[in-house]
């Protein structure tokens, strides 16, 4: 009986052969061979793909790649890979310009001139996914994968950067759990109350969180070397930077991270949640910005994982939701001994299942948020589980070879409960889709007047149809499915801003977006939360 395959390793050779020639291609492909015994050496059957060779892909009934930026066939081509051999990890090795992230549309655009400027909510999120390629992004609610994404640099030219990263993988060590919960925490000061939420239900303390302002990014090492980082604050496109703001709200934003100023003071080992608008957002250094984003930087000082969105993310201002909220899931999913693959995907479906119903914004954050790093990283290591006769019958490699046995088969059991979980929530979940008719006229005044009260100039309205699968009706009891209970649409109210974004010193455009999201149940609003861009 052939030996499973534990881990795929997917990349496509031809772009980086394009980027790094002949000869870095070959050191890459070293590496990689290095990873692939390390791995073995932890008991995990890994396998390395070119999305764009058709000898292979033809051998496992996949489609290849012949237009390496066309999401289209990405998506198709990893979806034959993981169904030929239904690996327990899949690791995409690469930048955007080797293999793409997903085209998702952004449930909240509007248009150019609309106040949420995404038209495209990018992520990995499809690949984690059993539905087929789709623009949709409602159409991913119900990941069943273990996926992670090792990135070189966008448009990157040394392939040293990758062969790096590679070896760090390669060469992982396991974290103690005491020391990744002492924790480096850092907010912005208007979302303190949030934030001290967030990282006392991680953490169990909020003692030690850091406000920006009054402090600035440059942080002391005993700060920096701690483990688990975590950010709620500003981001900016195509920004090497974090920013705070002030609790009162004034426009002004000092920096609360700057990549420039971390190299060589990370751990190894370094977990990271950043709930930042662009957080991790994978652009290519250029004259104007030549430093590349945080998400790199954390990533070449040999930091484990980076979990972080691609565009604007949001969150409230007090109390937990959105970014909040899928940034401590996965956090939390590593603490307790999860792989990093896991611990993103756990997050996912965990979101999916507290946001239900999602609302649009839940929609684009699960989108939006990404693991970049090797998913089958294991940081914190938890009691082996092979049985004792084993353990006392056999020794050396025959031991090794049943604790390995033995962790495949809890892992598989782990990877069946996940994939029914995923399936379950894609089946049943409710979908928010957007519609061009107006909402309620008793919708709209009720809506409008609670922006009054907050002192908003209310601008444009987004109208969603909340869509109730026909398979969820027939495993609840018909109270739960009566239809005047049921909600049957949400409305997102944006304040009107000032047009031009505020900037920093260096220039960098911070989102300012805030809106009230209602739910309608019967023709009337019976909630309303209020999101504001991180």
């Amino acid at each position: 009986m052939a030996q499973s395959i534990d881990k795929v390793i997917l990349t496509n050779t031809s772009a980086l052969k394009v980027k790094y020639g002949a000869a870095g291609l070959r050191g890459i492909q070293t590496a990689v061979t290095a990873l692939i015994q390390a791995d073995k050496g932890r008991g995990l059957e890994t396998r390395f793909i070119s999305l764009d060779d058709s000898v292979t892909m033809k051998k496992l009934s996949a489609p290849a790649v012949t237009a390496k930026d066309n999401p289209k066939q990405n998506k198709n081509a990893i979806d034959a890979v993981y169904k030929a051999l239904t690996p327990d990890y899949l690791m995409l090795l690469g930048s955007t310009d080797v293999i793409p992230h997903q085209d998702l549309k952004n449930p909240l655009y509007a248009g150019p001139n609309g106040d949420d400027t995404d038209e495209f909510a990018f992520g990995d999120l499809p690949y984690a996914c059993e539905a087929p390629y789709s623009q949709q992004p409602h159409d991913f609610v119900g990941p069943t994968r273990v996926v992670g994404r090792l990135p070189d640099v966008t448009g990157g030219s040394d392939p040293a950067y990758l062969i790096d990263l590679i070896k760090i993988a390669a060469g992982y060590k396991t974290i103690d759990h005491q020391a990744f919960m002492n924790y480096f925490g850092v907010t912005a000061q208007i979302w303190e109350d949030s934030t001290k939420l967030s990282v006392t239900n991680t953490f169990g303390s909020a003692s030690d969180l850091q406000d920006v302002p009054p402090r600035n990014f440059k942080w002391k090492s005993s700060q920096l070397s701690r483990l688990a980082h975590f950010f709620n604050c500003h981001g900016a496109d195509r920004s090497p930077q974090f920013f705070g703001q002030p609790a009162s709200g004034a426009h002004k934003y000092p920096p609360s991270m700057d990549a420039a100023y971390i190299g060589g003071k990370i751990s190894e080992g370094t977990i990271v949640a950043a709930e930042c608008c662009y957080g991790g957002q994978l652009y290519a250094a250029t004259n104007l910005v030549p430093q590349i984003g945080l998400c790199n930087t954390y990533l070449a000082n040999k930091c484990y994982g980076f979990f972080a969105s691609t565009t604007i993310a949001y969150g409230p201002s007090t109390g937990n939701g959105q970014a909040d909220y899928i940034c401590q899931f996965f956090l939390k999913g590593v603490a307790t001994g999860a792989s990093i693959g896991r611990a993103a995907l756990q997050a996912r479906q965990q979101f999916a299942k507290i946001a239900s119903p999602p609302d649009p914004s839940d929609i684009k954050t699960m989108a939006q948020f990404n693991l970049y790093g090797d998913p089958s990283i294991t940081p914190i290591a938890t009691p082996q589980a092979y049985t004792l006769p084993i353990a006392i019958a056999k020794k050396g490699k025959a031991a090794a070879k049943s604790r390995f046995e033995a962790n495949r088969a809890e892992r598989k059991d782990r990877r069946r409960q996940l994939y029914k979980s995923g399936v379950h929530i894609a089946e049943t979940e409710v979908i928010p889709r957007r519609t061009k008719a107006r909402a309620p006229q008793g919708v709209t005044k009720s809506m409008r007047a609670i922006a009054r009260k907050l002192g908003w100039n209310d601008g444009e309205m987004l109208s969603f149809n909340l869509l109730h699968p026909l398979a969820s009706k027939t495993i609840l009891p018909k109270s739960l499915t009566a239809q005047p209970e049921l909600p049957t649409a949400y409305h997102v109210l944006f304040r009107k801003p000032s047009r031009a974004p505020r900037k920093t010193e260096k220039g960098a455009k911070i989102p300012r977006i805030a809106a009230l999201i209602g739910k309608e149940v019967n023709g009337k609003v019976v909630s309303v939360s209020e999101i504001h861009s991180r």
